[in-house]
């Protein structure tokens, strides 16, 4: 199986995304592999600080070593991380990836913090059987929780657009691998408002300034145009957490309606329904622009 690094390059150059969906137990995991294997597509599995507080990330890579073992082509990511001391222990329990996630700290608290992380993972790459970990900053704010929203969270604002200039700061003084900027998108969506709309020209315009792929964020509840257009300009991984969730919530709601007492039937339902949802999306950010 490729390198994370290399698989992320290559989609990058294609053309094409890669899907990352958040994950708080074995159930949304288990439908994230199966959709991965259906689609014969790579699938990028994440857990934030809180989801792995529940799900210890030792535990999900156990579980993806399982599936790697049978053809599966999965990663996992540590995602929104805001310490070097939980970055370090994300490191050295397993991951392909980690986000550094200093996108609320002053440019030059920023570039300390990622630059920081960044060295640690290095240290892992060695010449015999080494780890190639993939580092993540972001830039300008998104909002932080992933959950449903009467408004768009606090701080986020077009004010708040990443910056091609600020990109290729912090990439460059921090030594970064990938950037996720602030284009439009939010974490979480909106209850009973559309999406704000996605600005690929200023991806395009991120892209060109950093040199790095880029990652978009929050992508549930935008449109499928918006978010192809921004893979076209640069985008080569997709996050989706909230829009999983929903279903997860939703299908899990209407199986326990039912006198049904057998935990593996009545979560049967939702682990389909999610490993469709997220098929479709695979295949949605791995067509061609």
């Amino acid at each position: 199986m490729k390198s994370l690094r290399a698989l992320v390059g290559d989609f990058r150059q294609q053309g094409k995304a890669i899907g990352h969906f958040n994950i708080s137990d074995s159930n949304q995991l288990h439908a994230l592999a199966l959709a991965s294997k259906e689609t014969s597509l790579p699938v990028i599995v994440g857990l934030s600080e809180g989801e792995r507080e529940y799900f210890p990330i030792r535990h999900a890579k156990a579980l993806v070593d399982l599936y790697r073992a049978d053809g599966v082509q999965i990663y996992l990511n540590a995602d929104h991380t805001y310490s070097v001391e939980k970055a370090k222990k994300a490191i050295d329990d397993g991951v392909d990836s980690i986000v550094v996630d200093g996108a609320k700290l002053k440019m030059d608290e920023n570039i300390k913090f990622a630059r920081e992380v960044v060295k640690y993972a290095r240290s892992k790459k060695g010449l015999f059987g080494g780890r190639d970990i993939v580092v993540e900053g972001e830039l300008g704010y998104i909002g932080q929780s992933s959950s449903l929203h009467d408004e768009l969270p606090a701080g986020v604002s077009l004010e708040n657009l990443t910056t091609p200039e600020d990109a290729k700061r912090l990439v460059k003084e921090a030594g970064l691998d990938c950037l996720a900027p602030a284009v439009g998108n939010i974490h979480g969506m909106l209850k009973s408002a559309a999406e704000p709309r996605l600005h690929a020209e200023q991806v395009k315009a991120i892209a060109d300034a950093v040199g790095v792929p880029l990652v978009l964020h929050g992508a549930s509840g935008n449109t499928e145009q918006d978010i192809k257009d921004c893979i076209k300009a640069g985008i080569a991984v997709v996050h989706i957490n909230t829009e999983l969730r929903v279903i997860y919530r939703n299908s899990l709601r209407a199986s326990l309606m039912s006198d049904e007492t057998t935990p593996y039937k009545f979560l049967a339902p939702s682990v389909e329904e999610m490993k469709a949802y997220v098929a479709g999306k695979l295949k949605l950010f791995a067509e061609a622009a």
